[in-house]
């Protein structure tokens, strides 16, 4: 059996704002924005560049309980993993964008990691695992 994980759904306030952060400034590729006309949404999927990476579908908030979650999906918790083959590269990259890192680079037994937040306010970890275990 072969199985992967092929998309990770985020809950985000709009459309538009959240390509602007993830394709304007983190540099994600857009895969997909296709209007869903019979359910008035639209299907909107990023990925960072590379080959293999799992993709992000951007969904928007339908509900008001819905708009709550947006930013904290995971109760305050890093919720994403984005691995690099440059930790510094990416870290200086995404410092020149402004993005807020909420803890500062440190070498840990798996990797060079630092914790940023996405224009909501979801933590995601910024890692370059060490060869032995990626």
């Amino acid at each position: 059996m072969k199985q992967h994980l092929g998309l990770v759904s985020l809950v985000v306030r709009d459309y538009d704002e959240a390509l602007e952060f993830f394709v304007g400034k983190l540099k994600f590729v857009l895969v997909e924005d296709t209007l869903v006309v019979d359910q008035a949404k639209r299907w909107v999927v990023v990925a960072p560049p590379g080959k293999g990476s799992c993709r992000l579908l951007l969904a928007k908030a339908s509900s008001a309980e819905q708009l709550e979650r947006v930013g904290s999906q995971t109760g305050g918790r890093v919720a994403f993993f984005l691995c690099t083959d440059d930790f510094w590269r990416d870290y200086n990259f995404y410092r020149s964008q402004e993005i807020p890192f909420v803890r500062e680079p440190r070498e840990e037994p798996y990797g060079t990691v630092a914790v940023f937040e996405d224009l909501y306010g979801n933590l995601w970890d910024l890692i370059e695992p060490n060869r032995v275990t990626q």
